[in-house]
């Protein structure tokens, strides 16, 4: 097994560490024999005498490093350095010696044991460990090697324990009563005060609910549960009333929300309490209470201004009893039809009411705390007119009746009904009656509240006569009995074989074939056409009437003609009277071009007007010249305003307005010499000489 050497850990000596020795065949002591050691660790940690083969380590090795080391020996020739042996491969292994102690994996184990749990793996020393008296636990725990016998090395580690919580703790109230205020004008939904419970658990085995168990609370008052702080909160249910009741007193109940059926039946208390609550409500200044809210009342409609219509009635119930005084809302009482007692509440009318223009008046009345007039309170009160028989009946509708002229006697012509603003209380119930006898018609009452019209006799005729007036009397039955006289106009119509309408006098033409909404309408549309043509003519006079640009020669003003080309000659000058400004000084003087940019470059000062009433040619002729010498005037490419033409002009003037004394002496053969701009000019004055000397 020289293959294989074994080797302690941990050597401790001070000289260098015997491991094996290699011995070859080929060595037969003469010293010719040289042992060569490759492989891991050698020089470092391995050595071996060339001559003996002895190996040796050199250093402490550790098997918890390395447990094994692989080398390679093979045998030389000292002498020639030829291999007498072949490389042979063989192993270094460390023996473990007992020196690490055990080891946990981890410094500190964290573990969690339900409380009142039994027996586990890591045993509970003490029974009924509870989470409420103490929560965290620390065990250290021990391993040792050598099954524990003597020299064996040991290690420890740390395990922490945490009772986790169960549900076995009821929920508790510290104070079992609790007292609370709030005003009597708390809204209803308002939190009026928080009470609260406390539960050793934790987590979700600590969420706990309240209600109210008795029926004195669970009327006005509510309770709920705040998620957050687990306090329960009273809200009011019902509109609170000091006048009604001052304190309230019930009490509360509180549970757990989770509850674990293991500690529903310990000896332990039951898991739940409840706690007194005490609430007082302060009074609060409140408006006037009306005895009834709306107030309906009836009156009569013959009733009398000044008359009694109802009383209404307001209280404090304050402990003070405050006095009140009442009003009428003017905004639902316009026409001002009823007035109130401000201090016993009586309603009486202001005028006379009438049934037939309103049923019902709804105004309201306002109860006012004298000592304090911000508190008040409104009452509608529905007043329903009750009606009289004031008023008589007449005719449902206008009636159109016409007889035949071949009708005969006892021939229906007409059925006819009334009607009455009034309403009795058993109904309607109509009379009709003729006023007198009359020879040509009479009535028949259908006891239904409608009445036929019947001829008496035939032959009716239009010539003899076309209408007919009958007086019809309609009465009603109510108390006091009313009735009207109506006139029902009968017109006498030509017919035919079946009783068709086909021609009447004019008046009953015209009332048979337009109503009066026609009428009207035909004549608005008469009215509108009439409109149109007089203002079309008014547009057209106005036209004619307009002002011409000059109204006479005696108006001389400035006059600015824009050119778009040029020449043209007398035309130039048609849209204005030159004649007025001829002045032979103007003529002579030096005015500036227009058509040039001006040497003046100084400002120009204007003189005032002229007074004392000089004549108005002076001064048009000043203004002129003012202008012509003015280098701020408009652009000099776009405007000229000229009083004569061409005095600075090579052509000189090329009007024929100052050429009347002269206009023998001048020849204008030179203007046909000036291009095709004067060509129409020159053909006028050329073969105006030419006319001449003919």
């Amino acid at each position: 097994m020289w293959n294989q050497f074994f080797l302690l850990e941990e050597y401790t000596g001070n000289d260098n560490q015997y491991v094996g020795k290699l011995h070859s065949n080929m060595d037969r002591g003469e010293g010719n024999v040289k042992y060569i050691l490759t492989g891991d660790g050698v020089g470092s940690l391995f050595l071996i005498d060339e001559n003996s083969g002895d190996i040796h380590a050199t250093k402490r090795l550790d098997r918890e490093e390395r447990a094994i080391y692989t080398l390679h020996a093979k045998v030389v020739d000292k002498r020639t350095n030829k291999t007498l042996e072949a490389d042979t491969e063989f192993n270094i292994k460390i023996h473990d010696i007992n020196d690490n102690e055990p080891k946990f994996s981890k410094d500190i184990y964290f573990a969690s044991v339900p409380e009142m749990s039994d027996v586990g793996t890591i045993r509970t020393a003490l029974p009924n460990m509870d989470r409420e008296t103490k929560e965290n636990y620390q065990v250290v725990i021990q391993a040792k090697d050598m099954a524990g016998q003597m020299g064996g090395l040991s290690g420890t580690t740390t395990v922490s324990i945490t009772l986790s919580d169960e549900n076995d703790s009821p929920p508790r109230f510290a104070n079992h009563t609790f007292r609370l205020s709030t005003l009597e004008s708390a809204e209803v939904g308002a939190a009026i005060g928080r009470i609260k419970a406390n539960d050793a658990d934790v987590g979700r085995n600590a969420e706990m609910q309240y209600s109210i168990v008795d029926r004195d609370g669970q009327d006005i008052f509510t309770i709920i549960t705040d998620q957050n702080t687990q306090e329960g909160i009273i809200r009011v249910k019902k509109q609170l009333d000091y006048e009604r009741k001052k304190t309230f007193s019930f009490k509360v109940e509180v549970t757990n929300t989770y509850l674990d059926p293991r500690f529903m039946y310990s000896p332990n208390p039951p898991f739940k309490d409840d706690a007194m609550v005490r609430v007082t409500i302060e009074d609060v200044d409140e408006p006037p209470v009306f005895s009834r809210n709306p107030y309906i009342i009836e009156v009569h409609e013959d009733t009398a201004a000044g008359s009694f219509v109802g009383v209404v009635s307001a209280k404090d119930l304050d402990a003070d009893n405050n006095p009140v005084k009442y009003s009428i809302d003017r905004h639902t009482d316009l026409e001002r039809l009823f007035n109130i007692d401000s201090v016993n509440g009586t309603i009486t009318t202001l005028k006379a009411l009438d049934r037939e223009m309103s049923k019902w008046h709804n105004i309201s009345v306002v109860a006012t705390e004298i000592s304090n007039p911000r508190q008040t309170t409104r009452v509608p009160v529905f007043i329903r007119v009750l009606d009289v028989n004031d008023n008589a009946p007449e005719f449902a509708m206008y009636y159109e009746t016409f007889v035949c002229e071949n009708v005969k006697s006892g021939q229906l012509i007409q059925t006819i009904s009334a009607v009455d603003t009034d309403e009795p209380l058993v109904g309607h119930k109509f009379v009709f009656s003729m006023s007198f006898s009359n020879p040509n018609f009479t009535i028949i009452d259908n006891e239904d509240n409608t009445a036929r019209i019947i001829t008496r006799r035939g032959g009716f005729s239009q010539r003899e006569m076309n209408t007919y007036l009958l007086p019809v009397v309609i009465s009603d039955n109510d108390y006091p009995i009313q009735s009207s006289t109506s006139t029902l106009t009968v017109n006498v119509c030509a017919c035919d074989s079946r009783g068709n309408v086909q021609s009447c006098n004019t008046e009953a033409l015209l009332s048979a074939g337009l109503s009066t909404g026609a009428l009207v309408a035909i004549l608005l549309c008469v009215i509108i056409l009439l409109m149109i043509v007089v203002l079309f003519a008014a547009l057209r006079r106005q036209q004619r009437k307009k002002e011409p640009l000059i109204i006479s020669k005696e108006d001389v003003r400035d006059n600015v003609v824009s050119y778009n080309d040029e020449g043209g000659g007398e035309e130039d000058t048609q849209a204005f009277d030159i004649g007025t400004l001829r002045n032979p000084e103007v003529m002579d003087a030096n005015k500036l071009r227009r058509d040039i940019i001006p040497e003046m470059l100084f400002p120009f000062g204007r003189t005032s007007p002229i007074k004392d009433n000089a004549d108005v040619r002076d001064f048009i002729h000043g203004r002129l010249h003012e202008n012509d010498s003015d280098p701020t005037a408009p652009p000099y490419d776009s405007l000229a305003t000229y009083a004569y033409e061409g005095s600075g002009s090579l052509a000189e003037s090329l009007s024929s307005l100052e050429s009347g004394a002269t206009e023998g002496d001048q020849e204008y053969d030179y203007l046909s010499n000036w291009g095709p701009a004067f060509k129409k000019l020159a053909d006028m004055y050329i073969g105006k000489d030419t006319e001449r000397e003919t």
